[in-house]
């Protein structure tokens, strides 16, 4: 069965095109992301999107990000954190905002924000857009790029962009192994 779901994969930067991602392609992924389901309505997911200038001098942040909290940093990788945001048509900080009065515990806010990236990028899919959502360990550092509420906290960062070419195989274990039955 062929479905967005089954044809999601990440897609990296060194596979991105030099096509540009439009902001109205932005849009109808940001608006995807926004139909998640949310405990309590708290609807906790942010998001910063980054292209042109601002995109180029994330780049440079995150590449110095990594420098700064690294125990053993690397020129490679330095470069490479600068290549992949530069090869990028545009990268998205994914954010999460905390529920000021705590009406849900915090795993369910990043939950939800979890099912609205899934939501963006399954829609990312649908339009032949390809991604991936990265966790680096400096995440955290993104509050002094750009400017994050109070009780926000940066959760990773998606790269997305157009690629060429079909998409990498998986093929992921049955889920039948993954599941117990009882009566």
């Amino acid at each position: 069965m062929k479905n967005s779901f089954s044809e999601r994969r990440s897609i990296y930067p060194a596979q991105f095109s030099e096509k540009e991602v439009t902001k109205k392609e932005i849009a109808t992924l940001l608006e995807a992301a926004n139909w998640a389901p949310t405990h309590r309505k708290t609807e906790p997911w942010r998001f910063k999107v980054m292209q042109g200038a601002k995109k180029q001098a994330l780049g440079e942040f995150m590449a110095e990000a990594y420098v700064s909290t690294a125990k053993k940093p690397s020129q490679i990788k330095k470069q490479k954190i600068v290549e992949k945001v530069n090869q990028s048509g545009a990268v998205i900080l994914i954010g999460m905002q905390r529920d000021p009065k705590d009406t849900v515990p915090e795993w369910e806010e990043i939950a939800a924000t979890a099912m609205a990236v899934q939501n963006l990028w399954l829609q990312a899919t649908e339009m032949g857009l390809g991604g991936y959502w990265s966790s680096p360990s400096y995440s955290d550092q993104m509050v002094h790029f750009v400017p994050f509420n109070r009780g926000e906290i940066c959760l990773g960062i998606f790269y997305l962009g157009h690629f060429e070419g079909p998409p990498p195989q998986r093929m992921p274990n049955p889920w039948q192994d993954k599941v117990e039955w009882y009566r």
